[in-house]
């Protein structure tokens, strides 16, 4: 199969592919779609930027057209469970995209704003809900959202919920919803807890892969700098002052990590914003927007944000700080060289992070170009073309 035609989805569907000029499935997509249209449970291995999100939002639309069966007050058909605000809006906003025509509605749930629209919203019921997990616990605490209905669980970005402490969460939501139903479950990577939590929940899985999620992509030119830690900000400066044009993503493990950067940065006279777990959803949006817009070059970001970060043209991914887990630094430096494009990735590494340094080198198999700080400059640090 070659077109989304040839998938068997429904006319309305496909009138929101064509007016998106989509018209050739990726690989994911061609895997993990005709499966959840029979009512198959899936599990995919699949890094964010290969389509994942339309290979279970498209036959998800399907199903639910077929049903025609409304869905009780407070209650849903689907559920997708996120880990991020960012991921989740973006989630919900894919599928709206694709469910125009359908009638089909969809719901976002998540924290740090007020929940009183979110409960009106599902008073009457709602066809598919996007939720990250602890905004879902509460409005199921609150009575406002049942499960009983629920004949799709989608569980996107596994992986990243062990990261962020969710899975305990997870299990406690998956009590709530009905014993039969269709388990759609994503991950990028596959470490021991998140495969134990893919055997408890899923039933005769089909198995799909777009790629073998550790590597990196072809187009990341991947660089280490050996430094001391109090000398990390000055380099970053040194290093973000001889990028005269770029879109720069820089990476710390912790919140006020971030902000200290930001300060840093200030002061030095280059505009930069956080985001991170800490702000505000409105000021996480402005934020995004202002990167994406150019009215900030330098974007810090924690890992909590990483994946909600859906820009095609960042130019370079700086690890301020090395993470303590390889997969985590897949993800960070996904975050360039999307949509075909070239990216560099350099990482600020000290003595106490040559272990995480390996770690990451023996996952992706790539060997870091090191460099020294006054190599970097000029036509070396802009992406290949």
């Amino acid at each position: 199969m070659s077109s989304f035609e040839e998938l068997g989805l429904a006319p309305p569907i496909l009138a929101a592919l064509r007016r998106q000029d989509y018209s050739t499935p990726t690989p994911i997509q061609l895997q993990a779609i005709p499966p959840i249209l029979r009512g198959r449970d899936v599990q995919g291995l699949a890094q964010t930027g290969t389509g994942k999100t339309a290979a279970f939002a498209l036959p998800i639309l399907h199903r639910l057209m077929q049903s025609a069966e409304p869905p009780p007050p407070r209650g849903c058909h689907a559920l997708v469970l996120s880990p991020t605000r960012e991921l989740a809006s973006q989630i919900a906003g894919n599928i709206r995209t694709y469910g125009r025509g359908t009638g089909l509605r969809t719901a976002l749930l998540y924290g740090g704003v007020p929940k009183q629209a979110q409960t009106r919203t599902l008073a009457n019921g709602i066809d598919i809900v996007v939720a990250t997990p602890g905004r879902l616990l509460d409005h199921l605490g609150d009575r406002t959202l049942s499960l009983v209905a629920t004949g799709i669980f989608v569980l996107d970005e596994a992986d990243h919920m062990l990261d962020l402490g969710f899975i305990a969460d997870i299990r406690r939501i998956v009590t709530m919803l009905p014993p039969e139903r269709q388990n759609l479950f994503f991950s990028a990577t596959m470490p021991a807890e998140i495969a134990i939590l893919a055997r408890d929940l899923l039933h005769d899985p089909v198995q799909v892969e777009a790629a073998a999620a550790a590597i990196t992509a072809d187009g990341i030119e991947q660089r280490v700098i050996f430094t001391d830690t109090q000398r990390k900000r000055p380099l970053l400066v040194e290093i973000v002052g001889r990028l005269r044009k770029g879109r720069i993503l820089v990476f710390t493990r912790t919140k006020q990590g971030a902000d200290q950067v930001v300060a840093f940065l200030d002061r030095a006279r280059i505009p930069a914003t956080a985001i991170h777990g800490d702000k505000s959803q409105a000021a996480r949006e402005r934020a995004l927007a202002a990167f994406r817009g150019g009215d900030i070059s330098v974007l810090v970001a924690t890992d909590v944000a990483s994946r909600g970060i859906d820009i095609d043209d960042v130019t370079h991914v700086i690890n301020f700080e090395i993470p303590h887990l390889p997969e985590i630094y897949v993800h960070r430096v996904g975050r360039t060289a999307r949509a075909g494009q070239r990216g560099v990735a350099i990482s600020l590494c000290d003595p106490d992070e040559r272990s995480a340094l390996r770690a990451i080198e023996k996952l992706t198999r790539i060997r870091m170009i090191v460099s020294e700080p006054f190599q970097l400059g000029g036509a070396s640090m802009r992406p290949r073309a």
